[in-house]
């Protein structure tokens, strides 16, 4: 059995859509009252509460904020979940303090646990979730398998998703006997060992007029807008505006989403067509054990880096290796341009603006790119 994500987007009435945005509320309310609490004990030199402790604090607010007991149960345990992963990731990895969470923020979620079959399918194009009934859903495919969670998005662009996880079967995919090494580039998105380069498509490229134009306006409506807050206040209005007051701004900074939001879409579609068609070509996949952190620091390359989302593209042959039974193995980059995968001649660094080279050791001639592709596959993790 095979955990498996499906992303599903679902239709609320009016009523549920106020439910659903409650309940957003709930949980946030939840989130900073923990984190504050935990920062008073650190403070008064109290020890860290663990998620076990945070499930007992929920009950006591629940007993203090009545409003809490409307909320989905289950959401409110995933809170401190969360947090508690949250404060495991600073004191393990070092990755940051957690913060407090804003309204203002557009994108919100809360997820629901199943437990005795609160959720459920009722046919095909209906999901039935706590605290909210039957709600409505279209998806590519329909969730099969076992329901172990579902998690309730709002968008930026004003749209609701459901993200369901079920515990389903995959079946492997046949077995190829296949091997390929593969370098990621910039000029090309993904060059072989078998000399096939796949494109670069420049998505952000493509509706990058379309989005700057309403960049435009949405910089030009922000200031406006600013502007007659501030004149609000100076004139001591008794209720002054809040940016969320004004629909012009608001349809910019929704339009703007709906860009960024399509063109992230164009490219995992992209990302998933050739990572599938990867999996099932071949048995073992090598591929750059890349730094990508490190190489956004290229002030001049590092738009159409992140363009590349090569973190994204890694992510996905990881999770596709194991659900069809194949091996993804990451392979230290270091020389692979610059050694020779005939001979194993080290010719010296070569620039980027270098992409055929002839070995002097052997004379082969070499594309930079293929000959690194070759090496990867060459090299051991």
């Amino acid at each position: 059995m095979t955990l498996k994500a499906i992303k599903t987007r679902i239709y609320p009435t009016i009523e549920q859509q106020e439910r659903i945005i409650a309940n957003f509320g709930y949980c946030r309310f939840v989130w900073n009252q923990l984190l504050a609490m935990q920062k008073a004990r650190y403070e008064n030199g109290g020890r860290y509460v663990n998620e076990f402790g945070m499930n007992y604090l929920i009950k006591c607010l629940k007993q203090e904020y009545s409003f809490l007991k409307v909320a989905e149960s289950t959401s409110l345990l995933h809170v401190s979940r969360d947090l508690n992963h949250a404060y495991q990731k600073l004191f393990k990895a070092h990755q940051g303090f957690p913060k407090f969470k804003s309204r203002k923020f557009p994108k919100q979620s809360y997820q629901s646990n199943s437990v005795n079959h609160n959720i459920q399918l009722v046919d095909n194009h209906h999901l039935k979730l706590p605290k909210l009934g039957d709600l409505k859903f279209k998806s590519g495919r329909k969730p099969v398998g076992k329901i172990k969670n579902v998690t309730i998005r709002f968008s930026a662009t004003g749209k609701f998703y459901a993200v369901i996880l079920v515990d389903t079967d995959i079946k492997f995919l046949a077995k190829t006997s296949n091997s390929v090494g593969i370098d990621l580039g910039v000029a090309d998105l993904m060059i072989t060992s078998d000399g096939v380069k796949y494109p670069t498509i420049r998505f952000d490229k493509r509706l990058g007029k379309k989005k700057h134009y309403w960049e435009k306006r949405l910089a030009r409506r922000r200031l406006q807008a600013q502007q007659e807050i501030a004149w609000d206040k100076h004139n001591k209005v008794i209720e002054p505006r809040e940016l969320a007051d004004f629909k012009n701004y608001q349809k910019a900074k929704r339009m703007v989403a709906k860009y960024a939001e399509k063109i992230a879409n164009q490219r995992n579609n992209y990302l998933n067509t050739l990572t599938k068609t990867l999996v099932a070509q071949y048995d073992v996949i090598k591929i750059e054990d890349l730094k990508t952190k490190n190489l956004l620091k290229n002030h001049k390359l590092v738009r159409a880096i992140a363009n590349q989302s090569w973190r994204e593209l890694r992510r996905m042959l990881e999770y596709k290796c194991v659900w069809y039974g194949k091996q993804l193995v990451a392979v230290n980059p270091r020389k692979t341009s610059q050694i020779c995968s005939s001979c194993g001649y080290d010719d010296g660094k070569h620039t980027l603006d270098i992409r055929q080279w002839a070995c002097p050791n052997c004379g082969i001639s070499h594309d930079r790119d293929i000959n690194a592709a070759v090496n990867i596959l060459q090299a051991t993790a």
